[in-house]
């Protein structure tokens, strides 16, 4: 199952891009066994200033047709790491071809990616800036992969 890390918004070159590329290539070694990946990063940006309904549209475009969609949202689901790698495997085992992880701008998603979404993912009670969502969320893609093939990078 290919994944796909959806962000408005480019890191620039920085400790941000740093930590999202790193934690990206672990999971792409980490996960080819585990029949997961490639993780490839779609970034999106409304240059013309039309908010979070044109953001959806690039979205759009950025996300495969037929994949699962996650998207993150202060209002989500909170799940811990291993139930998020069994969420995954889950996807995976059911055949589906491609997952999408989806984050929004900094005035977040339209509502209409959160009523198409397999799963709206919180990842706490506190608004995390969009750039680092993407680091955050990249470390907790990479740690699944580390859960479903018994790595100690996880400890309990």
């Amino acid at each position: 199952m290919r994944l796909h890390l959806c962000a408005v918004g480019r890191l620039r070159t920085g400790p941000e891009r740093i930590l999202a590329d790193d934690y990206m290539q672990r999971f792409n070694r980490t996960a080819r066994p585990l029949g997961l990946g490639p993780l490839t990063e779609h970034e999106v940006e409304d240059r013309k200033g039309g908010g979070i309904a044109a953001e959806a549209d690039l979205l759009a475009r950025a996300v495969p047709a037929g994949a699962v969609v996650v998207v993150l949202d202060e209002r989500g689901q909170m799940l811990s790491s291993p139930e998020l790698a069994r969420r995954i495997a889950d996807w995976r085992d059911a055949g589906r071809q491609d997952l999408a992880f989806v984050i929004g701008g900094a005035d977040g998603l339209a509502p209409a990616w959160r009523d198409r979404a397999d799963l709206a993912l919180s990842l706490g009670h506190m608004v995390w800036p969009h750039l680092l969502v993407r680091v955050m969320l990249a470390e907790q893609i990479y740690r699944s992969a580390t859960i479903l093939s018994g790595s100690p990078y996880h400890r309990v």
